[in-house]
């Protein structure tokens, strides 16, 4: 089971999102308080840590730096603090994701399920399903012995939904991993497009549209070595 750091003041937001996280299938130790945390850290060995940055006992910026001298664990800033600059101190304290707050538990959720997949394929690079086998050193996808020629845009959508196989993955969050933050300047039905062209070059039918919710790759994904 893939273990989660998660410092948040907020007593709510941290029950919240501490359950939901539980519910799909992590362990999670939650802390209110960077001391808390930094106890947390020292004892348990996980694999990624989302931290708030304005905390009632210090600062989630030096607590990121700090876990970012010691680990190349993931590490996610959740905020307030929404202007350029602070998303510019994020990253140079070492994130790998900066979100803001009001945020979509369903986003974040699914960047974790993304992040800890790439966790546990480290040493598979080819996802492979059914027909299709796609090589993620190569970023080269295959249907049997046919090589499929796909666009840039088009392998990471394949990635995007192949790495979440069995679960919806919503616009929301195909845009902003596909195209880059909120997909602002992208045509209202360039997902719906590419989803299109992406089932007719694959040649089968794995991906499904789910009304209102997102699509989703109906069958099983598995990881090997090439």
């Amino acid at each position: 089971m893939k273990k989660i750091l998660f410092l948040e003041d907020d007593e709510n937001l941290n029950r919240g999102i501490s359950l939901k996280l539980t519910k799909e299938g992590y362990q999670v130790f939650a802390a209110r308080t960077v001391a808390e945390a930094k106890r947390l850290w020292e004892e348990e060995d996980v694999d990624m840590v989302i931290t708030d940055i304005n905390l009632p006992d210090g600062s989630g910026l030096l607590f990121g730096s700090m876990v970012r001298e010691k680990s190349d664990v993931y590490l996610i800033y959740l905020t307030a603090l929404d202007t350029e600059l602070d998303e510019i101190n994020g990253y140079d304290s070492g994130a790998d994701d900066y979100i803001t707050k009001p945020f979509s538990i369903q986003v974040l959720t699914q960047k974790v399920h993304a992040r800890m997949r790439r966790i546990e394929g480290k040493e598979k690079d080819i996802l492979h399903s059914g027909e299709i086998d796609f090589s993620l050193r190569e970023m080269q996808v295959k249907r049997g012995r046919e090589t499929v020629a796909l666009s840039k845009t088009e392998i990471q959508l394949l990635r995007c939904l192949m790495e979440n196989a069995g679960r919806i993955v919503s616009k929301e969050t195909i845009l902003e991993q596909v195209w880059g933050f909120d997909g602002q300047f992208v045509e209202e039905n360039t997902v719906a497009v590419n989803i299109s062209r992406l089932k007719s070059k694959l040649g089968v039918d794995c991906i499904a549209n789910i009304r209102g919710l997102g699509y989703i790759w109906t069958e099983h994904v598995t990881g090997k070595r090439s």
